[in-house]
């Protein structure tokens, strides 16, 4: 029985296209002891891959997290599945706040270590001591308060194109980097201060609840679902919104936009833009923020070498890259020192 995608990218393009059908952008997380995610991932695989679902899951003993795309029509379905599994019945889903077919374009469950990278050790502190959860509503009624602290839990390439009003948004490249920092910042206010945290759907949160719990911090809340589900209460609710321009996603999408808000500039001219891209050069990859008229320039390119590279026949760049590892895939998301204003 087929237990992986065969289907590449372009293909399962071209059949959505054909399809001409809604689907919907969701993500999920539990936390839950799993004996065994060898079973437990194939057994997704299998019941996903007959209800059309794409997108990026992590499995490991302590859980799930899912970032995926569902046909609208087979929501029902997909939720009934979910509910025939015991730790999952009931599971909040976070619906993105803007909606596209080709969010994602593979079906993808992997087993890990964690479902977060967050380079804890978790026998160390209980990690079900988590903060309070906070509803929207009164996420907003306490970070108006002078003894509250507002942190991102996110990366930087996250916060820069959007952010709450007032919060700490920690320089790092990923998640782990941020814990010892922020607790490092904070450690004289462990008593007197709130600690409210918020990430993009809630589950960074959960652990680094727990975790500054641990470390003494008394006063800890986090944003219940995350930005996802904060958005989607205030439209609901009529509430005002403190989050100030775009939420990062990891999908094709690269973004939601929150409010009308542009808080950051293209990292090659310095104009205002919160549009992120990848380097057309494959070779590189790096992510940053690039306005219509640069990209244009430099052919969506993040220097001129790379622009050059691109211009290359596809068998010679295919040559030029064999043996080399992409590492500004994952360590350097904005970071490269051609980008004259990169954060």
């Amino acid at each position: 029985m087929q237990l992986y995608n065969k289907l590449s990218a372009i293909e399962r393009a071209e059949m959505i296209d054909r399809a001409g059908e809604r689907r919907l952008t969701i993500s999920f997380y539990q936390y839950h002891q799993i004996g065994n995610p060898q079973v437990f991932r194939d057994s997704l695989f299998i019941a996903w891959n007959e209800l059309d679902v794409l997108g990026r899951t992590y499995v490991s003993n302590e859980g799930i997290n899912a970032q995926i795309s569902v046909p609208a029509k087979r929501f029902k379905e997909f939720k009934k599945h979910l509910d025939t599994i015991t730790f999952l019945k009931g599971v909040r889903l976070n619906i993105a706040i803007e909606q596209d077919n080709k969010s994602f374009l593979k079906l993808k469950v992997k087993v890990r270590k964690k479902i977060v990278a967050d380079g804890l050790d978790d026998d160390t502190f209980d990690v079900t001591d988590i903060g309070t959860h906070l509803k929207a509503k009164e996420f907003n009624e306490i970070i108006a308060q002078e003894n509250t602290i507002l942190v991102d839990m996110r990366n930087h390439y996250e916060s820069e194109i959007g952010h709450f009003d007032g919060a700490i948004t920690p320089d790092v490249d990923t998640f782990r980097d941020s814990l010892d920092i922020i607790e490092e910042d904070l450690k004289e206010h462990k008593e007197d201060k709130n600690l409210v945290m918020y990430c993009t759907g809630g589950i960074r949160c959960e652990k680094a609840s727990a975790y500054y719990k641990h470390k003494g911090f008394k006063n800890v809340y986090q944003l219940e679902g995350g930005i996802i589900e904060y958005v989607r209460q205030v439209k609901e609710q009529e509430l005002e919104n403190k989050f100030k321009g775009k939420n990062f996603v990891f999908d094709e999408r690269r973004s939601e936009r929150v409010s009308d808000d542009v808080i950051s500039v293209c990292h090659q001219c310095g104009e205002p833009c919160d549009t992120h891209t990848n380097c057309a050069n494959q070779a590189c990859h790096l992510l940053f923020i690039q306005c219509e008229k640069c990209a244009k320039e430099m052919d969506n390119c993040c220097s001129s070498e790379c622009k050059e590279v691109n211009a290359l026949p596809e068998d010679v760049q295919k040559e030029m890259r064999k043996g080399k590892s992409v590492s500004n895939k994952i360590f350097k998301k904005g970071r490269s020192e051609a980008l004259k204003f990169k954060t």
